[in-house]
């Protein structure tokens, strides 16, 4: 069975929560993680979907993050998990919901066809502490990034039109043993193999600044300090 484009979200940032708050969790932040989903062709351009926006802009969106896509596959996961009902499609924030596929079956340039639009895979998502406030689980970044369920980006190699319920046709996989869930590994591993994390940092289609990110870690020994993206505000 092909890949299904399930579901479309898109929305614009909002500001929720109480400034004045006692719980963490509970005060005021501002996020486009509560997106709408959306019926009908949707324009892709190659900085995102028409009516899609982004808060944190030095993280988030640009040419590399055009599209965030995730697993329809991780919400049956999470609830069970977690024991959270409402983290259902678009939870996370993504544009597009893509059933039949995970983060172990993809792979960094894998290019594809989707209605009008011809979009390539550029890198994982590296989960920041917003999903956590979202659903009031502190730890949730830590647990995307640990069971390697983040998701990934695209940018758009050609702007089109968009629907849901259309399938991914394979244009090219240039970079097979790079897949999302390998690339988790290596960029989250607490002793990562440097040597591998090289040849990572040489794979020429995944997003300059991730690579960027690696060659300071292998020239600093590998080090990574997580801590800032994964809880932020929320501790």
């Amino acid at each position: 069975m092909g890949i299904l484009l399930k579901s479309v979200f898109a929305g614009l940032p909002q500001t929720v929560g109480d400034k004045e708050a006692l719980h963490l969790m509970d005060r005021e932040w501002t996020s486009a993680i509560f997106k709408e989903q959306v019926h009908g062709p949707v324009w892709v351009s190659g900085t995102g979907l028409a009516g899609d926006g982004q808060a944190d802009t030095k993280h988030h969106g640009g040419p590399e993050k055009a599209v965030f896509a995730y697993s329809y596959e991780n919400y049956a996961y999470w609830q069970k998990k977690l024991g959270v009902s409402e983290i259902t499609s678009g939870g996370m924030g993504e544009n597009f919901v893509m059933e039949h596929v995970m983060e172990g079956g993809i792979s960094i340039g894998d290019t594809f066809q989707i209605g009008e639009a011809i979009v390539q895979i550029s890198q994982p998502r590296q989960p920041c502490w917003k999903p956590a406030r979202r659903f009031r689980v502190k730890t949730l970044a830590l647990l995307l990034q640990n069971t390697g369920r983040t998701g990934w980006y695209f940018r758009v190699l050609k702007e089109g039109h968009v629907e849901e319920g259309q399938i991914f046709t394979l244009i090219d996989r240039p970079f097979p043993q790079w897949t999302i869930l390998k690339v988790n590994e290596m960029i989250h591993a607490k002793k990562p193999d440097l040597a591998l994390m090289g040849e990572l940092a040489g794979c020429e289609l995944l997003a300059p600044k991730l690579r960027e990110t690696l060659e300071k870690r292998i020239a600093n020994g590998g080090a990574s300090d997580i801590q800032k993206r994964v809880f932020g505000p929320n501790e």
